[in-house]
């Protein structure tokens, strides 16, 4: 959705500055932050007018075993401050990507119809590499409506290697 996108570009920016050097700790935090931020009922408590921000800023830092950092607080009340709680798994998503483009690597989105074991990941991950470019931080999801291979999602790049996909590819051959 480019409307949160455009919303979430500014904050992701700043955090990104911000953080400097620890960049890659302030994304694992901020990840932790947006998985809690989708929560739909977390979303319609927060945006109760009886509701301060400072409970919801409580709430959320109580959810985790250990402490946010200093700046992890700054940014999560700028955030519900601003009421900009539920754009911060898109935020999340903004900063991932300004830290791999500043280190040359790309995320990777794998799915698979069936569970990949780690060597068959392993092994993914370099033919992968290899055909894209660059580096890749691997994401397996499972769809079973592929009903075997795998379909990869890198940026605006898709490699579809599925039975589905072949199975289309023939249809249209057939019927042509």
């Amino acid at each position: 959705m480019a409307e949160l996108a455009t919303i979430a570009r500014p904050y992701s920016l700043a955090l990104y500055q911000a953080a400097g050097n620890q960049a890659e700790s302030a994304a694992q935090w901020l990840d932790d932050l947006a998985a809690v931020a989708a929560n739909p009922l977390l979303l319609e408590w927060a945006s109760s007018p009886k509701v301060t921000a400072e409970q919801v800023l409580d709430l959320i830092v109580g959810l985790f075993e250990e402490p946010l950092p200093e700046l992890g607080r700054n940014f999560l009340r700028t955030v519900i401050d601003n009421g900009r709680l539920a754009v911060l798994p898109e935020m999340a998503l903004q900063l991932r990507q300004r830290i791999h483009a500043e280190r040359g690597r790309a995320d990777a989105l794998v799915r698979s119809a069936y569970p990949l074991d780690a060597v068959a990941l392993a092994e993914l991950g370099q033919a992968l590499e290899q055909r894209f470019g660059r580096p890749l931080q691997l994401k397996v999801e499972l769809q079973p409506e592929l009903i075997g291979g795998v379909r990869v999602s890198v940026g605006d790049e898709v490699l579809d290697l599925s039975v589905r996909a072949r199975l289309d590819q023939m249809k249209v051959a057939l019927t042509a």
